[in-house]
């Protein structure tokens, strides 16, 4: 509920629109409040709220509760937000208007609640019998003429309006409501009697059910998408309280023989005992159940040429008891304060880690590899990864040089055609022909 004061007819209809769109699906009715002297201001909060009757009945406490009142309650029949943007003034059609007198005194000192919250017809009554101590007092239009209204106490006057029963017949309806509150408020004006009014329904006149936006809409799966896959932690070393190599991956596969199955070494626990890190060299170290372990050497240096510092995957090992293989690494590198990423690492297909001893059979697959040993500086979370996937692949490379090859031939076409020379000399028919010696 954005709740404030009016300042035209405009905004009357426009925040009944925002407040249709973004409103919550409780049973709600507006409330309107205008006065001929002052009204506290309404505080403010976010659009869609539904005010409650203790917030509605603490604002009138705080507004209305000090000295002598005279407060007109007008109550319909039904009422919504969306009898105002349907029959009200909308996109400048100000002659179709249903609430002409509703609007001009809305100018004035006001205050709107978009959506209050309705429980019984007897709710706004009743939160005003208990502000002002005294019981309603129902008249009809015409009977206000004849009325004496004592100002010195409070006086708390209840007309009843209708509600149209056909949709065609609400416009008209409407437009009759209107006029009556324009002539009642014109009476006490004449009396010079100081008032505030109100203007609400008893029950909602469109009510939006929740369950009915339960059933899909339109085609739906039968069956329940499959929930995501756990995203597994980093495994991370830590030295001296700080975080100083990380690892992650989706898959750390190795196997022991061309034809065993894959172990995936990421879903297991393991420990980080001989891992080790500094200024210039890191080791992380995975021991695993069963005797596996698998290592990863880093190293850093600083190299003039870049005039910047780089770290290096130097080699990989994995060990079962007491047989070792080791694996050196080739273009496994990236800026020092950088992690290095890679989609597949491997020792087979298109291998990044070359197989350095006799051990050729046991195979490594890292899928999704993420590695990071210097540079630690955002706590848990990796720096920006550097990837192994190259800036020009082979597709790009054979479009640039087809591209190359096609500008070189319109250049030379052109090229060409601009040392295209016209001629100078041409046949005159009344003169002598041009005669062009043949020799042999």
């Amino acid at each position: 509920m954005a709740e404030s004061r009016w300042s035209g007819k405009s905004t009357f209809i426009s925040y009944f629109c925002l407040f249709w769109i973004t409103g919550a699906l409780t049973t709600h009715v507006p409330l309107l409040i205008w006065s001929s002297d002052s009204l506290a201001p309404v505080p403010s909060s976010a659009a869609g709220h539904i005010t409650s009757l203790s917030e509605l009945r603490t604002y009138l406490s705080s507004t209305l509760g000090s000295g002598a009142h005279t407060v007109l309650l007008f109550l319909q029949e039904k009422l919504s937000q969306d009898d105002f943007t349907v029959y009200g003034g909308v996109y400048g059609n100000k002659e179709d208007s249903a609430f002409k007198n509703l609007e001009e005194a809305l100018q004035s000192q006001s205050a709107v609640f978009p959506a209050l919250e309705w429980s019984s017809s007897s709710s706004v009554p009743s939160i005003l019998e208990q502000v002002f101590g005294v019981s309603p007092l129902l008249l009809s239009p015409d009977a206000l003429d004849d009325l004496k209204m004592d100002a010195s106490v409070n006086n708390l006057l209840l007309i009843s309006l209708p509600y149209c029963s056909q949709n065609k017949h609400c416009r008209e309806e409407l437009r009759t409501n209107d006029d009556v509150i324009g002539r009642v408020l014109k009476t006490l004006e004449a009396k010079n009697v100081p008032y505030t009014a109100m203007f609400t329904g008893l029950q909602p006149s469109r009510v939006i059910e929740e369950s009915s936006f339960s059933a899909p809409v339109g085609r739906s799966l039968l069956q329940a998408p499959p929930p995501a896959p756990a995203v597994q932690a980093p495994i991370i070393f830590n030295s001296s309280g700080n975080p100083c190599i990380m690892l992650w991956a989706q898959n750390l596969n190795v196997s022991f023989s061309p034809t065993a199955a894959w172990t995936d070494l990421y879903t297991l626990t393991p420990t980080l005992s001989g891992s080790l890190c500094n200024e210039t060299n890191a080791v992380l170290v995975l021991t695993y159940n069963g005797g596996i372990t698998l290592s990863f050497f880093m190293s850093q240096r600083f190299f003039p040429v870049s005039a910047r510092r780089w770290f290096s995957l130097d080699s990989v090992q994995l060990r079962q008891n007491a047989v070792t293989a080791a694996f050196s690494s080739r273009n496994i590198y990236a800026p020092a304060e950088y992690s290095y990423h890679c989609q597949f690492v491997s020792s087979f297909r298109d291998p990044l880690l070359i197989p350095a001893n006799n051990n050729g059979s046991w195979r490594l697959n890292f899928v999704d590899f993420q590695i990071q040993g210097f540079g630690l500086n955002n706590g848990t979370n990796f720096s920006y990864a550097s990837d192994c996937a190259g800036f020009f692949t082979g597709a790009i490379w054979m479009g640039l040089i087809t591209s190359l090859i096609m500008l070189f031939i319109f250049v030379y076409g052109l090229h060409m055609i601009l040392q295209l020379n016209t001629m100078d000399r041409f046949d005159d028919p009344k003169g002598p022909s041009i005669s062009v010696p043949q020799t042999e």
